[in-house]
């Protein structure tokens, strides 16, 4: 059996890695060991093709121990110039070698702004490559990066319509570019909890984010994506991994208990 990024019955701590070399990865995964992640997320598109090879990948997850691994397969990196069916094509080899969730974006087949299409030939295309993916007993989680901010409705219509699609999560990244935009995405957040019906992963960018990156998991998305340090191609965006373990160690979120009389 796979290990899972569903059914926990609390956010998953993730670490992120985005390298050009096995190498690089496998270094980056030993040090973020020390702060426990409960699971690794591998960008590989920005992984050199010539290391793409099934025996190299299954070395460099087996450093991940028993960790569910979440894999991407987007259009930049060394993917560049890569047709969408070339790209997802990748992700049956990754899951052959280990990985477990594999990000399908939502304009996936359909090149849209906003990364959501409504082209019915596309999400046709889609949802029969969301099928294959669980045939072959991996996982499905379908990505817009909006990167501006969009309010409760646009938000809602935008997750539904990806929940729509028969994936096991959804991942949407709107834009906290203010501090009245971040606390209404941290709102949003408490209201997708109450109406989806799958695991979502709710994220924003911006000189606002780190607040909605860090709280988010407390009101109902269903991870942390961390780096283990900031890197060259890493993400600025996303907190440190040692920093967002010190949060959930020692910020105490549980209700107050009333003392006995």
């Amino acid at each position: 059996m796979r290990p899972t990024f569903l059914g926990h019955k609390k956010p998953l701590l993730v670490d992120m890695l985005i390298f050009e070399t096995p190498t690089d990865c496998v270094i980056h995964t030993r040090n973020a060991m020390y702060d426990n992640p409960d699971a690794f997320g591998v960008q590989m598109e920005a992984i050199k093709p010539e290391f793409r090879k099934e025996e190299t990948l299954k070395k460099m997850f087996s450093y991940m121990g028993d960790k569910p691994i979440y894999v991407t397969s987007y259009r930049g990196g060394h993917n560049k110039g890569l047709s969408d069916e070339e790209c997802m094509e990748w992700h049956k080899l990754y899951l052959k070698c280990g990985a477990t969730l594999v990000d399908i974006m939502g304009d996936t087949f359909d090149k849209t702004p906003g990364e959501l299409t409504k082209n019915p030939v596309a999400i046709d295309k889609q949802k029969k490559l969301i099928y294959e993916i669980h045939e072959m007993g991996g996982e499905v989680l379908m990505s817009s990066h909006v990167l501006k901010y969009m309010n409760e409705e646009q938000v809602l219509e935008l997750a539904f319509e990806q929940q729509s699609r028969g994936v096991d999560i959804v991942k949407f990244v709107t834009g906290s570019h203010s501090e009245d935009e971040m606390f209404s995405n941290l709102e949003i957040t408490r209201k997708l909890k109450k109406e989806l019906k799958v695991p979502f992963l709710f994220l924003s960018s911006g000189p606002y984010c780190r607040m909605h990156r860090i709280m988010g998991p407390y009101l109902g998305s269903c991870m942390w994506l961390c780096v283990d340090e900031y890197a060259t191609f890493s993400s600025r965006e996303q907190p440190l991994l040692s920093a967002t373990a010190d949060v959930i160690r020692k910020l105490d979120f549980m209700p107050t208990i009333r003392p006995l009389d």
